[in-house]
């Protein structure tokens, strides 16, 4: 491979990787205004971003499947995978936090 065909290749790449990044979710944002703040404060904010991706993934497939004509596949499975590694993400976050707590409790005095 000649020197030009890397540089194209890694332009071609940076252009992809711009296009493809996605947006800062609500969480990170909750992160970034929360610092040095409260912990549950945070925790809430997290929890009503996993039940907003939820809803709007709930419209989007309830729109695909009655055939709407802006309804979008692709979009569609977007937004439900989002909502899943949400929630997922959301279900581990809990059980550490059970699991700190249960070792906390345990900890002789």
């Amino acid at each position: 491979m000649s020197q030009i065909d890397v540089n194209s290749l890694l332009s071609q790449m940076r252009q992809l990787s711009t296009q493809v990044r996605m947006p800062e979710t609500s969480f990170t944002n909750a992160a970034l205004a929360t610092q040095g703040g409260d912990f549950g404060a945070l925790l809430r904010q997290s929890i009503a971003a996993v039940g907003q991706n939820q809803m709007e993934a709930g419209k989007l497939a309830a729109g695909f499947e009655r055939g709407d004509a802006n309804a979008d596949l692709g979009r569609t499975m977007v937004a439900v995978q989002k909502a899943d590694l949400s929630l997922r993400a959301m279900t581990e976050v809990r059980n550490k936090l059970v699991d700190a707590y249960k070792d906390i409790m345990n900890m002789p005095v």
